[in-house]
């Protein structure tokens, strides 16, 4: 099926999609969101898609798929949340905190990532900002690997740079 014929009969359901979004979701914009997912991921593998069968119930199952990963990954980040929250209240009884320090972390860990070479800068970015290796492969034209390597190996200087920085004189003597 063709880009054009493909686009013709996702537009034909997009309505009915939207209302199946919308039972999953019960939000308008968590089913706007949802949706557009969808057709990201519908259009991204319709080479996929058999040709001559249900279309709508595959797009229906791409959904359905995609909520439940997000909200199974919603759940695991606030019970991680939560987990943490809980032990640092605990740790942290008659402590104040800093913010400015932090700041000042997150200035130097930003000023460590832009000295990179680009070559290992620029993939390492586009990971943080959540793209996925595939994504990140595709957008420089570069094997899956290197684009594996290169994040690698920005990992490794970065820990390097960072355990430099912070490396106390107490612990150079013991």
């Amino acid at each position: 099926m063709s880009n054009p014929e493909f686009a013709l009969q996702y537009n034909k359901i997009e309505s009915v999609l939207y209302a199946f979004a919308y039972r999953l979701t019960n939000d308008q914009d968590e089913a706007k969101d949802l949706l557009q997912e969808t057709a990201y991921k519908a259009f991204r593998y319709r080479n996929m898609y058999q040709p001559h069968t249900n279309l709508k119930a595959w797009l229906m199952t791409i959904m359905r798929n995609t909520f439940i990963n997000d909200y199974r990954q919603r759940t695991r980040r606030r019970n991680q949340n939560e987990q943490l929250t809980g032990t640092y209240w605990m740790e942290a009884a008659g402590q104040t905190n800093n913010h400015g320090e932090s700041a000042v972390t997150v200035k130097e860990i930003t000023e460590k990532i832009d000295a990179l070479e680009d070559w290992m800068r620029v993939p390492f970015t586009m990971h943080c900002q959540g793209f996925k290796y595939e994504d990140i492969a595709e957008a420089l034209s570069i094997p899956l690997g290197t684009v594996k390597s290169r994040i690698f190996f920005a990992r490794k200087k970065l820990q390097e740079a960072l355990s430099d920085m912070y490396t106390t004189p107490e612990a150079l003597i013991h």
